[in-house]
């Protein structure tokens, strides 16, 4: 990567770069999809999901049994990005740019960052992305395109992260949406307590697939 950003490091932008910037409790954003800088974030208040706190909408099992979904990771991680960034109602702007396609991208190549998608037949209707450091896992955006598929593609998430031996889920910041899941604000002192616990832990983001191969 070429890039460079002045605010707060005048440093060449790697993938290198983002992960320990996550290992430090930073991340970055853009201002919109046009500009080509970012700038890092660090909120006093950091939103996560506890993993044995998520409560799953009654809405979701009714969606699961009205069609037959199906929940794939890792294989279109440039679909998942550009639907995350794609305009959506109460979202006219984006603050995934060039640069962070690229960046995400390299570590999506990695190993490093994954994407969890949900699928109608052969149409992409619902995913999200995030990396995976140790034992935790950094949310970044998700989409839906039908109802309730977005929630679909947290839910296998979380079973994932609990098969594979996390100990952190990252949500950067809640809305009302991730709230009604079970998602909390914790003081950054809390959440660097917790970050520190989870980066030591070998965990697997495969795991899951391996438990669940058919026989």
């Amino acid at each position: 990567m070429t890039r460079r950003n002045s605010d707060p490091f005048d440093v060449e932008l790697t993938p290198e770069l983002i992960v320990r910037a996550y290992q430090s409790g930073i991340f970055p954003m853009a201002e919109d999809a046009d500009d080509p800088e970012i700038f890092w974030v660090c909120p006093q208040m950091r939103g996560i999901i506890p993993l044995d706190g998520f409560k799953p909408s009654k809405s979701l099992a009714k969606a699961l049994r009205k069609k037959n979904y199906s929940i794939v990771v890792d294989t279109d991680f440039e679909a998942v990005i550009s639907a995350c960034a794609a305009p959506a109602p109460g979202r006219d702007e984006t603050w995934i740019n060039r640069t962070i396609r690229e960046l995400y991208g390299a570590l999506f190549d990695q190993g490093i960052c994954h994407t969890v998608e949900v699928y109608d037949g052969e149409r992409l209707v619902g995913g999200l992305y995030g990396l995976a450091i140790g034992g935790a896992f950094f949310g970044e955006s998700m989409f839906h395109r039908e109802r309730d598929t977005s929630k679909m593609a947290l839910t296998h998430l979380v079973s994932r992260l609990k098969t594979g031996g996390f100990a952190l889920l990252d949500t950067q910041f809640v809305t009302d949406h991730l709230m009604s899941l079970g998602a909390v604000e914790i003081p950054r002192k809390r959440y660097e307590s917790l970050l520190a616990a989870a980066l030591p832990l070998r965990a697997d983001f495969s795991a899951w697939d391996r438990l669940n191969r058919p026989a």
